[in-house]
């Protein structure tokens, strides 16, 4: 078969909210046997519950080939300790690490902060001020900043290290802020982590596409998300990688998927009920529209149990799924060039 002919080979990641903190790490290496390629980790601000970021960094030294992607707010979370902490989840998980951006409103999170809560289009403002700041924070190290020179006493070449410099533009809605830098952590082993964020952010006046990696794509059904994926893509350019969004409950442990959903509340996402087999064939279908799919299981044991035994496997058989990567990094995964760092070279732009 000619390269347009053969078949395209997608990922495949998994949301491990419903998964709880003590058999955190049994959940992650479950999933990652299974064969998903990403592991998500919903930042809902449950009182009591470590983070999202703190949970992505138990799993990632634990695992091995999966991508350990946290939710992290741009809106009420400090930029620099966001970019700092990204790049230390980077560490401790190999390479692994990436970033779902989320900027969404929330009165409860913006009196903890002590400012005003943010609507509408600043949202947008807010969440592009952050990813810039993180990606020029990242950069701020040089690859080879780190020199151990024990002749000298040196660890560090300072001519190496640089100023990220960044001001919030004339026209952002919010306190206005800047970050000098540079980090204190070295650049991550990425170089840049993967941000992704909500195609509904992405685009149009809002944040720049050119921003993001990989944009999550949500519709009413899941009859309509291959023409919602084909829509963002037409919109946004072939650069940024599409991944649909779909909850999933499956017939389980004898009990029909139909009785098991009806006591699940709606949350918007397109929602598969169904038979295992069944899911098969949509996910085969949207593979060839997306990059990868995100899985929202109801219930994770149960669910995960029918996808590991029924579901992947049938897929990696039709050639739907793309092998797991020994040791790679999400870049990889999501076929993206190395990082050029914007302050080592003469390159205009910020180099994702």
């Amino acid at each position: 078969m000619s390269s347009s002919e053969e078949k395209k080979a997608g990922f495949l990641a998994i949301e491990l909210d419903g998964a709880g903190y003590e058999n955190l790490a049994a959940a992650v290496l479950a999933a990652e046997s299974a064969g998903f390629h990403v592991a998500t980790f919903a930042d809902g601000r449950v009182p009591g519950r470590t983070n999202a970021l703190q949970r992505a960094a138990f799993a990632g030294p634990v695992t091995r080939t999966i991508a350990v992607v946290p939710e992290v707010d741009t809106v009420y979370t400090e930029p620099f300790h966001i970019s700092t902490q990204l790049a230390s989840l980077d560490y401790v998980s190999g390479g692994r690490a990436g970033w779902i951006v989320t900027a969404a409103e929330s009165p409860e999170a913006a009196a903890a902060v002590g400012r005003s809560s943010v609507v509408g289009a600043a949202l947008a403002q807010e969440a592009a001020a952050s990813i810039e700041v993180g990606r020029r924070l990242w950069d701020s190290w040089e690859d080879d900043a780190v020199i151990r020179d024990v002749a000298t006493g040196r660890y560090i070449d300072v001519d190496k290290l640089h100023y990220a410099d960044f001001e919030t533009p004339s026209d952002f809605s919010g306190p206005g802020y800047s970050v000098k830098g540079p980090s204190i952590i070295p650049r991550p082993l990425q170089g840049q982590l993967p941000v992704l964020a909500a195609a509904s952010l992405v685009g149009g006046g809002a944040v720049p596409a050119d921003a993001v990696d990989a944009v999550l794509v949500s519709a009413p059904t899941p009859e309509l998300l291959a023409a919602e994926v084909r829509d963002v893509r037409a919109r946004l350019g072939a650069s940024v990688a599409v991944v649909a969004e779909l909850d999933v409950v499956l017939d389980a442990r004898g009990e029909a998927a139909v009785s098991r959903a009806g006591t699940l509340a709606a949350n918007g996402r397109a929602r598969f009920v169904g038979s295992p087999a069944d899911l098969t064939e949509l996910l085969d279908a949207l593979l060839q529209e997306a990059d990868g799919v995100r899985l929202h299981p109801a219930v994770f044991d149960a669910e995960l149990d029918e996808l590991s035994r029924l579901v992947l496997p049938e897929l990696r058989r039709r050639g739907s799924l793309r092998a797991p990567i020994q040791d790679g990094t999400f870049r990889e995964l999501l076929g993206l060039a190395p990082a050029e760092n914007r302050y080592e070279t003469t390159a205009s732009g910020a180099g994702k």
